[in-house]
């Protein structure tokens, strides 16, 4: 009866983050080893279902640079980077296009489905999604990468309109139709800001935010998170992660997230709490 009662006062205690957000649009960008792993690719997408089934509007931008990377090794072609970046000429970018709007994005679909969904599958580049500018770093040019310009988030609001699930690969296509790869945090950011929504939400393969003494901060103000890029505690890849969501924060978006997803079912342990998830709530 113990086991009853406690899975009783489990979902009450639910109750209240599933009123707040009922009809509300949470876009998570899906990466790292939570696309890898089959356990966590499983409980990813039961999260996801559950929150459709539960009246949230969740929408998926999935990353894929190792599998990108992977594909150009098989093919004996070497990927060059600039600060983190992979340049991208005509020849990569056919490669891009395969995995991340190809196979990568018909998988996630796949699994939106089996959790017991209704996924579909779009690219930056249906209907005008996602329009973006010529992304150059330090002057140098690195190719078909774009900065996402203007989003026209139609194609997406209709399929949650409809009962699905989006699942968008972050291609973008520029003033001439010219499609780009594009970072999928900014990306998901972009995209989390001309859908209105309430939160953003990035899956990584670290715990969160870290301070001084290498523990996890919960939750953490724009203010307080300038300071600690500034001192250094925040640094390296987790520093653009950052920028991302105060970008989005400044943009409307409520609450933003950096979820660890090696964590099964990251996503409702975070969003069912207010300040002991398993990652950094960054709040305005």
């Amino acid at each position: 009866m113990k086991q009853l009662i406690d899975k009783a006062k489990v979902l009450m205690e639910a109750l209240p983050y599933m009123q707040r957000l009922m009809g509300k649009t949470i876009v998570i960008k899906y990466g790292g080893h939570a696309m890898t792993d089959e356990a966590l690719r499983a409980s990813f997408a039961a999260d996801v279902v559950l929150l459709k089934h539960i009246g949230v509007r969740p929408v998926i931008v999935h990353g894929g640079g190792p599998q990108i990377g992977a594909t150009l090794e098989a093919m004996g072609r070497q990927s060059t980077f600039v600060e983190g970046r992979r340049v991208t000429d005509d020849a990569t970018m056919e490669v891009v296009e395969m995995v991340l709007g190809g196979k990568i994005n018909r998988e996630i679909v796949q699994l939106v489905q089996q959790a017991g969904g209704q996924g579909t599958g779009f690219t930056g580049s249906d209907g005008g999604l996602l329009r973006v500018r010529k992304k150059l770093i330090s002057g140098q040019d690195l190719g078909r990468v774009g900065d996402v310009a203007k989003v026209d988030p139609y194609v997406v609001m209709a399929a949650m309109d409809a009962g699905c699930v989006p699942v968008v690969a972050p291609i973008g296509v520029d003033e001439e139709g010219l499609s780009h790869n594009v970072n999928a945090d900014e990306a998901a950011g972009a995209l989390a800001v001309a859908l209105g929504a309430e939160k953003l939400i990035l899956l990584t393969d670290v715990e969160g935010v870290l301070d001084a003494r290498n523990e996890l901060v919960s939750q953490l103000s724009v203010e307080a998170c300038r300071g600690l890029i500034g001192e250094g505690t925040i640094k390296g890849g987790m520093i653009p992660k950052m920028e991302c969501c105060i970008q989005a924060l400044s943009g409307g978006v409520r609450r933003t997230h950096v979820v660890d997803g090696r964590i099964q079912h990251a996503v409702l342990l975070e969003i069912f709490s207010d300040d002991a998830g398993v990652g950094t709530l960054l709040v305005p």
